[in-house]
Formats: structure tokens, sequence, C-alpha cells
């Protein structure tokens, strides 16, 4: 599995796609942290664009690469190698790469602008962890995704629209149910809710490390006031670890019965 992960880290990371997506983070935060100076307002707007764009290009990348390497993946299954060993050092390949581009593309700008040396070093670490938690996730999520389908064209319409799913409609869905039973208390639906999306979970970590109960909406309030402070960040950590394990266990089980 080490050796496959290291193949696979190397292409990755030596591939255009993966310059780009550092770039991108470069740029953006370089831009951000030159034009506002108040490095809170820059993690709140980076936070917006990791929380939606991360997602999409793990789950992009991982269906994408997951069809792309079927082939070299059926020769390894030619070899006395175990399908668990392949697969998985294909998926810290590829996941590890994108991570390492992302967290490179924040910290270097970090870095430069002396922001390990202010009061927000928590609120920034706290921002790559949370982008690559995303990353583990819908990357596993990708590969259980493309496992189960044999179809690119439905395997990448499913990758889409789960990671739509999960950034939009979830939350226009919880909305409604809220506005339309208002009357009731919901204040315990609200978290059991929140746990089944990884990105709204991810945001109320940040929230509540930054402690900006204004930006935190409903879900986020009610965490904190059932949670506390500390206690719901030890919570929300907890969770995103099992939202990494809970696809990576059903694509293992799912490997097991697979006809290559």
């Amino acid at each position: 599995m080490l050796k496959i992960f290291k193949y696979s880290f190397f292409d990755l990371i030596r591939g255009k796609w993966s310059l780009i997506y550092f770039g991108f983070f470069f740029i953006s935060s370089m831009s951000l942290l030159y034009i506002s100076g108040d490095v809170a307002k820059v993690i709140i707007s980076l936070m917006n664009i990791i929380l939606l764009l991360n997602p999409l290009i793990a789950t992009i990348f991982g269906v994408m690469y997951f069809y792309n390497s079927r082939e070299f993946s059926e020769l390894l299954l030619a070899q006395p190698i175990k399908r668990r060993d392949i697969f998985l050092g294909q998926y810290l390949g590829l996941s590890v790469s994108l991570s390492i581009s992302f967290i490179l593309g924040l910290l270097i700008p970090f870095a430069i602008f002396g922001i390990f040396s202010t009061n927000q070093v928590t609120n920034a670490v706290t921002l790559l962890f949370v982008g690559t938690i995303l990353t583990l996730i819908f990357s596993a999520i990708a590969f259980y995704i493309a496992l189960r389908n044999e179809n690119k064209i439905k395997g990448f319409g499913t990758a889409i629209f789960l990671w739509l799913f999960f950034a939009v409609i979830y939350d226009g869905i919880f909305l409604l149910l809220l506005m339309t039973f208002n009357e009731y208390p919901l204040e315990k639906f609200a978290l059991v809710s929140m746990i089944f999306n990884p990105i709204d979970l991810s945001r109320i970590l940040i929230l509540l490390n930054l402690d900006i109960s204004a930006l935190m909406g409903y879900t986020g309030a009610v965490f904190n006031q059932f949670f506390g402070n500390m206690l719901g960040i030890s919570i929300s950590i907890f969770v995103l670890l099992i939202w990494i394990v809970t696809p990576i266990f059903f694509f293992l089980r799912s490997l097991k019965k697979k006809d290559f």
C-alpha cells in the first residue's frame, strides 16, 4: 500500500491540476490578506470558499482519478496484492496530494503576512484542518460512488449531485422544515440534522472557534447552547472523523464483492 501511495502521490502532485489548485488558494489568500489586512475577515472569506470548493474538487478529482486509473488498478489486481492495499494506496495518494496543495496554498501567504505571530493562529490552523478534513471526506465518498457505478456519466452525475445536495439543497430543505414546523421545539432535530452534513458541521466548527455568534445561524446557535464552545468543538471534530471512516468502511466492504 505504501508503494502504491507513493506512486499515486508523486504522479498527482507533479500534475498541472495540483499546481492550479495550489495557485488558486495562494492567489486568493494573498489577495484577501493584501486588500483587507484584517485576518479575522480574511479567514471568514476563505471559509466560504473552502466549504464550497474543497468538497467539489475532492469529489470531481476522486471520481475522475478512479475511472482513469481503472486499467492500472486491474493490472495491479492481477498481482498478489490485496485489493484493500491497492485502493487505499490510491485514495491516500489522491487525498494527501490535494491536501498538501491546499495547505501550502494557504500556509505560505499566512506565513508571509506574519499571521502565526498574531492571536489568529488557532483560527488559521482550524481553517487548514477543516479544509483537509473535507478533502479526505469527499475523496472517500467519490471513490465509493465511482466503485458503485460502472457508467462514468452516472458516476460523475451522482458525485456532483451529492456535492450540490450537501452544499446547497440540504440547507434549503432544513430551512423549509424550520419554517413549516416553527411552532414545535426543533432544537434536538437541528442537532441531529447537522451531524448528517459535513459541510455544515465544518462551518460551525470554524465559527465556534472564531466565537462569532451572529454568523452561526440557527443550528450553530443551538449547537453552542447545548454543548458550549470547547465541548462543541470537540464533538464537531469527532463527528468529522467519523465522516472520514464511514465512506471508507462502505468502500472496502463493497470492494470485496466487486468483480473487476
